[in-house]
């Protein structure tokens, strides 16, 4: 996965240098501090301050998710509960989905749920399957993925939009027809390279 991602960012930055940012690069200039030691009560302060904000924002979002995920599994259209999954508000909006990622030979609306609730935060991932699937359910699991799809899934959430906030980001500096392109330039960039790798692996029998 590792590597996959340093290859796709190599080919990408080559594509978009001779055609997005096709020209000579405006000069940079930026002034750096000079470089101190820090102390070593600096060091935990802020290490602290980090990880805090990490744990507290990670969590949040996780949490939020996962209750959102949990109504729209369990009640219908008209908000009657359901005795199956497949008849809920989320399977309706996982199975819009789902033909499109089906010949990256993952086309279940649980997992193209999970990669829509990912948008918010990739951690999200997890939560959604977990919640969709059971937290000791691998028979479930197995349904829906082999190891080698597991590998596609993992390959496409890896190079696909990282989360909604980036995006905000993008739109802050650039605009929004930059924040769309961009969006778009990932979720492409993703589909096409789990294709070729779910290609690859039927083609020599995983």
């Amino acid at each position: 996965l590792y590597l996959i991602g340093i290859a796709v960012g190599c080919i990408a930055a080559l594509v978009l240098n001779r055609t997005a940012f096709k020209g000579d690069p405006v000069p940079f200039i930026m002034e750096l501090p000079n470089y101190r030691l820090p102390s070593v009560k600096t060091t935990v302060m802020l290490a602290w301050d980090k990880a805090k904000d990490f744990i507290t924002k990670a969590f949040t979002i996780i949490f939020a998710a996962t209750v959102v995920i949990w109504f729209l599994q369990t009640f219908d259209i008209r908000f009657n509960v359901v005795a199956d999954q497949s008849q809920s508000l989320l399977a309706g909006l996982g199975s819009i989905i789902a033909p499109l990622l089906a010949p990256l030979g993952f086309g279940d609306w649980r997992a193209s749920t999970a990669l829509v609730t990912g948008l918010i935060a990739k951690e999200s991932v997890i939560s959604t399957l977990t919640v969709l699937l059971g937290a000791t359910s691998p028979a479930a699991l197995s349904t829906m993925f082999s190891p080698f799809t597991a590998y596609v899934f993992l390959v496409f959430t890896l190079l696909y939009p990282p989360c909604v906030a980036a995006i905000g980001a993008v739109k802050g500096e650039l605009g929004a027809r930059y924040a769309v392109a961009v969006f778009a330039f990932q979720v492409t960039v993703a589909w096409i390279v789990a294709f070729l790798v779910h290609g690859v692996g039927v083609l020599i029998g995983l």
